[in-house]
């Protein structure tokens, strides 16, 4: 069947359809990583989005439930050069058609992925449209025109009740912007009991789990939508040690006084070097975010850039001066993507252990 790709400004891809069919406006991002397609497409920080994947040959080692990072996927979209129809690989369960499918999920492959990366790389992230629909462009556009993208994405992705792993180590409370399963999993292989709750969890009731420390996941859309969640880490800071993680790390800048901005496209891939200030050594990471913290707004604060980006400059991480909280931009739990950053939850857990 054939399907079409409609930007905001007028532009039109035509390919096929794969998938779900039906029609879905988000977003429209890039994604560069070359391996990975299912942790990505389950990530909750692509709640809203249409993803493109940069690598040409998608969907070629299937799909498996071991390797998704939430239970329910929440992208809009998925665009790709070519998309698999047979997968080979001895875990594989499922195609990427009869995922995608399944799961409600439009896709659009046979379209010059190339061409659309380079045309968001000048214009930035634009609104855009994938449908089967055979209505003319023109009634399309009108559609997409009119329709406002949501602000609501952490409140959809968010754990709606409070979640307990028991363990015999460190208590760790788990705010859930739309964390990845690979943040729980790295806190319970180091014998941490995980306490997961919704977004909008007060630092009262935060501190009655009596925690010895407190993450802050990851999650979709612009920090300054929640701005009850500032305020939670704001009743936070001093009282119990934190550690932030890509929308966590925005949050814990604003708590503190800083500023953020919306990139014009993004960061989003597993193979973003970033350099550790205070060791001088660089690491690969894998990233996915489209604000950033803004390095002049840290001036009057008490934070500390702990970590940039060697591609563009930009902060990948900040260190508070005088209490036990920090917080990096990419995401160390690393899947999908290099490993070499797993020393910042050893980090977490010595700062948990008041050293």
């Amino acid at each position: 069947m054939k399907a079409r790709l409609l930007l905001i400004d007028g532009t039109v891809f035509t390919g096929t359809s794969f998938g779900a069919t039906g029609e879905s406006i988000g977003e429209v991002v890039f994604n560069t990583s070359m391996t990975g397609y299912q942790e990505i497409v389950t990530d909750p920080s692509y709640c809203g989005e249409l993803i493109t994947m940069t690598y040409p040959l998608i969907g070629n080692y299937g799909f498996n439930r071991e390797d998704n990072e939430s239970l329910t996927p929440h992208c809009q979209g998925l665009i790709v050069r070519e998309h698999a129809e047979y997968a080979s690989n001895w875990r594989n369960e499922q195609s990427i058609d009869e995922w995608l499918a399944m799961h409600h999920i439009v896709g659009i492959s046979g379209i010059d992925t190339r061409m659309l990366t380079r045309k968001i790389r000048i214009h930035g992230t634009m609104k855009g449209m994938i449908t089967t629909s055979e209505e003319p462009v023109e009634v399309l556009l009108s559609r997409l025109q009119d329709t406002s993208l949501r602000t609501d994405q952490v409140a959809q992705v968010s754990t709606k009740s409070v979640q307990i792993s028991p363990n015999n180590g460190k208590r760790v409370v788990l705010v859930d912007y739309g964390a990845k399963h690979n943040i729980h999993r790295e806190l319970v292989e180091r014998d941490c009991e995980v306490v997961v709750v919704p977004y909008n969890t007060t630092a009262e009731e935060i501190l009655k789990y009596q925690p010895d420390g407190v993450m802050l996941s990851n999650g979709p859309g612009d920090p300054k939508d929640v701005p009850e969640s500032v305020q939670a880490i704001q009743g936070l800071l001093g009282k119990v040690p934190i550690f932030g993680i890509c929308l966590g790390h925005q949050l814990l800048s604003l708590a503190c006084g800083a500023d953020t901005e919306k990139l014009k496209f993004g960061h989003r891939g597993g193979n973003h070097p970033v350099k550790e200030l205070a060791t001088g050594r660089s690491y690969l990471t894998a990233q996915n975010h489209g604000y950033v913290v803004r390095e002049a707004s840290l001036e009057h604060t008490a934070l500390r850039v702990s970590h940039v980006a060697l591609n563009d400059g930009t902060i990948e991480g900040v260190e508070h001066k005088e209490l036990p909280a920090f917080s990096v931009q990419y995401h160390p739990e690393s899947a999908p993507g290099p490993l070499d950053n797993g020393y910042l939850f050893d980090r977490f857990m010595t700062m948990m252990e008041g050293k």
